[in-house]
């Protein structure tokens, strides 16, 4: 089990849908978050791409020489750069970092975001393209290691004498991640990825998504690992957590909430019609909103992509995380609002709780003494885990 963090590059804050208590999302403070995942013991991060957020790729390189052992998860984008270009930035970035990038593979969900950005294709269209993009892309880190060449005759793209030659720092290539739920993203999955993504939907929808993902690998002789991206609200007891997560959506009015799902209705993207049906985008009571114990759909009501949060005490998320590592999941991708102080809270509170064997691989580090000297003499009591 690996725990990822997030940086919101899209902005954040302490309620959704309103700039009350809201941040900007400058580089001081991108940092703030990258350093407390890196020195808590967190995997990596994600950065979210799009038009909505500054550019993952740039803020990334920045954050490498302020962290340590962090990796990074950032998207390239079929359709909207070529695959030698991006093959090129990856082993760049590889390099520079000594093996700490994570490629999230990002077709792209939204028409009309990406005809604003000059790409024309529909849905399956696309993941066409991104079959060929992966096809091209893969071969330029084979031809770092071997000396050749990419000459390839798509459909839609073409590579003629293709060469990278800087290597990666990782063999062959930094690993692949990739999100989708229609048959056509399981399709590039089974042939490309190494890391499957999904949204938090419940388990029994997530058992199933990993069942068909793992057959179609396994039918190209090809083995893939799980992740999952949910955000999580935890806290000492329920009560304080579910009034968390009322508190969370409390400014989000339904003019808000309408302008958010006519934005959703306009994508193709099948995992965004599964998040949008999660919760139907009018509920706003635990009732309505709690699809599964301690699964809830609020942050779906005004948030593209991950609409989905773990919420509740320290041993009821661990005992989700669990449910979730039993069917598979081998990495969750987490997030909190506001993200620094969050990240501080799911690591003080659940990391303890986690299986010894996770705990062991976390990265935080500084041996002891943790917590204030009580006195001028007495180490603190040791909690309890």
């Amino acid at each position: 089990m690996k725990v990822f963090w997030f940086i919101p590059l899209h902005g954040d804050s302490r309620y959704l849908g309103t700039s009350e208590g809201a941040r900007a999302a400058t580089y001081d403070y991108f940092q703030q978050i990258a350093v407390a995942a890196d020195t808590l013991g967190y995997e990596g991060v994600l950065l979210p791409t799009g038009r909505s957020c500054e550019d993952a790729w740039v803020v990334a390189s920045s954050l490498i020489a302020a962290t340590r052992r962090l990796k990074f998860l950032v998207a390239i984008r079929p359709g909207l750069s070529s695959p030698g270009l991006s093959a090129r930035m990856a082993a760049t970035f590889d390099r520079l970092s000594k093996g700490r990038l994570l490629i999230n593979v990002v077709t792209g969900g939204s028409p009309v975001e990406l005809e604003g950005d000059g790409f024309f294709a529909d849905h399956d269209v696309r993941y066409e393209i991104t079959d060929e993009f992966l096809s091209i892309w893969r071969d330029h880190f084979r031809t770092a290691h071997d000396g050749g060449s990419v000459d390839f005759e798509g459909r839609h793209l073409s590579s003629r004498g293709g060469k990278l030659l800087y290597p990666s720092f990782q063999r062959p290539h930094p690993p692949l991640w990739f999100g989708g739920s229609s048959e056509a993203a399981q399709a590039i999955v089974a042939d490309h990825i190494d890391t499957y993504l999904t949204w938090g939907e419940p388990p029994d929808a997530v058992a199933k998504k990993i069942a068909s993902v793992r057959a179609k690998a396994e039918r190209k002789g090809r083995k893939v690992k799980f992740g999952i991206r949910l955000h999580v609200i935890v806290r000492e007891s329920e009560d304080e957590a579910w009034a968390e997560a009322d508190r969370l959506i409390s400014r989000v009015d339904d003019e808000t909430a309408a302008k958010a799902q006519a934005d959703f209705a306009k994508m193709d993207s099948e995992g965004q019609r599964r998040m949008a049906a999660l919760h139907g985008g009018k509920g706003r009571t635990r009732a309505e909103l709690e699809i599964y114990p301690n699964l809830w759909a609020g942050i779906g009501l005004v948030r593209t992509g991950a609409g989905t949060a773990l919420v509740g005490t320290p041993e009821q998320v661990v005992a989700r995380m669990t449910e979730y590592a039993e069917l598979g999941i081998d990495t969750f991708i987490l997030s909190g609002y506001p993200h620094l102080e969050e990240a501080y809270r799911f690591a003080e509170l659940v990391f303890p709780r986690l299986p010894q064997r996770v705990r062991e691989n976390l990265g935080s580090a500084l041996p002891g003494p943790f917590g204030e000297i009580v006195g001028v003499t007495h180490l603190p009591k040791a909690a309890h885990g």
